[in-house]
């Protein structure tokens, strides 16, 4: 198989906006966009940056990853494997969902010619032990097994490069965390100088410990400067508040931007709020890394799939 970038041609590096917000002027900050989400329009944002490692490393073989029922992962997975020409297996959290109709998510992984194996919630929490993944490789042979969210080390690799075409551009670079592969990456990637933020959409406070061993995996050891700021949830993922949702619209109504709500809202709320509480410096450059489209189905879904 051809290198993906070839045969996709992706906007890379994705472009990068400024944008004038009275709430960031009035203390002296810059506000950035990195527009990731223009990278592709089937696999935008951070999904294109954590798989083009994994899928040279696969060389065409079947990809066989996992996700819940509205994963966005496994939607960019199967477009993929439609694009350039290789099989897909998404293993589904939820074998209650096999005697049900497909949703619009599952039916757009299905549509690009993945096979959807669900499993029930106790087998999928443990889908990384030997057993599961010896027996998933007894059903479906020579894969390539990427892990939930498209995070290992390949994909903090492949998002090293976002921090690359920050470099000298912004003093901070914000990202909205699932499982840790981005913000692994982006810090890498940044120069001397500039720092990282990452901004969980999940509770549990497990993200430093994920970043932490993608890190050393990926690159050896700790990479750049990075930190979390786990304030801004709003009750775990995919939940939202009225407060975020008015946010999000204002924002929207403000800069012509669609804000997808999962992540992206999160993010610029959480950045706004920072502004307010004078976090940053009169001076600094904030870049909001806008990694997805709001065009998405998995809003519709309360419980965790990345």
């Amino acid at each position: 198989m051809n290198r993906p970038e070839t045969l996709l041609r992706p906007r890379v590096p994705s472009p990068l906006q400024e944008v004038r917000d009275d709430r960031f002027a009035r203390h002296g900050i810059t506000l950035l966009l990195k527009r990731d989400d223009l990278i592709h329009p089937d696999l935008p944002g951070n999904k294109w940056r954590k798989l083009t490692l994994n899928l040279e490393a696969a060389a065409g073989r079947p990809v066989l990853t996992f996700g819940g029922a509205y994963s966005n992962h496994l939607r960019a997975t199967a477009a993929a494997g439609r694009l350039l020409g290789f099989p897909t297996v998404g293993v589904v959290r939820g074998d209650e969902l096999a005697h049900r109709p497909l949703n619009p998510s599952l039916a757009r992984c299905a549509a690009d010619g993945m096979l959807l194996h669900f499993v029930d919630r106790t087998t999928y929490r443990a889908k990384a032990s030997p057993e599961a993944l010896e027996g998933l490789l007894s059903l479906f042979g020579d894969v390539e097994v990427i892990p939930e969210g498209g995070s290992n080390a390949l994909a903090a690799q492949g998002c090293a490069a976002l921090g690359r075409e920050l470099r000298g551009h912004t003093d901070v670079a914000a990202v909205a965390c699932g499982t840790g592969g981005t913000l692994a990456g982006l810090a890498a990637g940044l120069d001397g100088g500039q720092r990282a933020l990452g901004v969980p959409v999940l509770r549990g406070g497990f993200l430093g410990a994920a970043v932490t061993a993608l890190q050393d995996e990926a690159f050896g050891g700790p990479a750049g400067d990075w930190s979390l700021d786990e304030r801004f949830t709003f009750g775990g993922y995919a939940r939202t508040t009225p407060e975020l949702d008015a946010f999000a619209a204002d924002f929207e109504d403000r800069h012509g931007l669609p804000v997808e709500r999962v992540y992206v809202a999160k993010l610029l709320f959480a950045l706004t709020a920072l502004a307010e509480e004078g976090t940053f410096t009169p001076g600094t450059r904030v870049c909001a890394v806008i990694t997805g489209t709001p065009d998405t189905p998995s809003a519709q879904e309360s419980s965790v799939c990345r």
